[in-house]
C-alpha cells in the first residue's frame, strides 16, 4: 500500500483551475501545504545534522556545507 505523498505546486495549480474552493478552504490547504513543507525541512535538516563524515561523502558532500545546509532555518529553502 503506498503512502499518500504531500500536494506539490502541480496539485495546487489543478484544483485551482479545474475545481474552484472556497477562500478560506483555499487558505486552509496552502496553509497545510506551506506546513508540510517546512516540517519536511526541518526533519531532512535534523537528520543531515547527525550524518557522518563517511555517510555525507557518499551524497556528495562536505561536513562543512551539510552544516550550513543543516543550520539552516525551516522556512528557507
Amino acid at each position: 500500500m503506498s503512502q499518500p505523498r504531500a500536494l506539490i505546486s502541480a496539485d495546487l495549480l489543478f484544483l485551482d483551475q479545474h475545481r474552484p474552493l472556497p477562500l478560506l478552504a483555499m487558505v486552509a490547504v496552502r496553509i497545510a501545504v506551506t506546513s508540510s513543507k517546512w516540517a519536511d525541512r526541518a526533519r531532512a535538516r535534523r537528520a543531515l545534522k547527525n550524518l557522518d563524515p563517511h555517510l555525507l561523502r557518499d551524497i556528495g558532500l562536505t561536513p562543512d556545507v551539510a552544516d550550513i545546509e543543516a543550520n539552516k532555518r525551516f522556512w528557507r529553502a
